[in-house]
């Protein structure tokens, strides 16, 4: 069992918060427009973090995370990238390996949107965990922890950041 904080879109943002909610998590994921090293370098010291750069993030960041990530975590094959689509909407830079080799789980940002969808033609779970900084048009903050347990996804809850 492995227990998953997930977050994008901090901008640079760093809040307290992020660490007080991922407590009790084993790893956390990030799925791009981190936007400092600084935010990238105090989540890794705090837990294992999995990452990818998002459209925002400069040289430094994109030296320390790839664009796409492809890993297996606890018997589910995940693939994360910042920009990604939805299930019936993939982007074009990514739909293809999507059909061919589809992952467990599809994790994506860029929307600032918080979506959590099956994808029933690929049999594959979407979540989008929507923006856990600043900037953007969001009106609310999210981050996602769920767990992980011998391929299967449980007990997902949605966090909303106030203030």
């Amino acid at each position: 069992m492995t227990r998953i904080g997930l977050l994008s879109d901090t901008h640079a943002f760093w809040d307290e918060k992020y660490l007080h909610y991922f407590e009790s998590c084993d790893e956390i994921w990030h799925a791009g427009d981190i936007g400092s090293v600084e935010v990238a370098e105090k989540l890794a010291a705090f837990r294992p973090l999995r990452a990818v750069y998002g459209n925002i993030d400069g040289q430094e960041i994109r030296k320390m995370f790839p664009q796409v990530n492809r890993f297996t975590v606890d018997g589910a094959e995940v693939l994360m990238k910042h920009i990604g689509g939805y299930p019936g909407n993939y982007d074009a830079s990514i739909k293809g390996s999507l059909m061919v080799r589809p992952p467990k789980l599809f994790i994506s940002g860029h929307s600032h949107i918080l979506k959590v969808k099956f994808d029933r033609t690929l049999n594959m779970l979407h979540i989008n965990p929507g923006a856990a900084g600043l900037s953007g048009f969001h009106k609310v903050r999210t981050m996602i922890r769920f767990v992980i347990d011998n391929g299967e996804f449980k007990d997902l809850e949605v966090i909303e950041l106030a203030g």
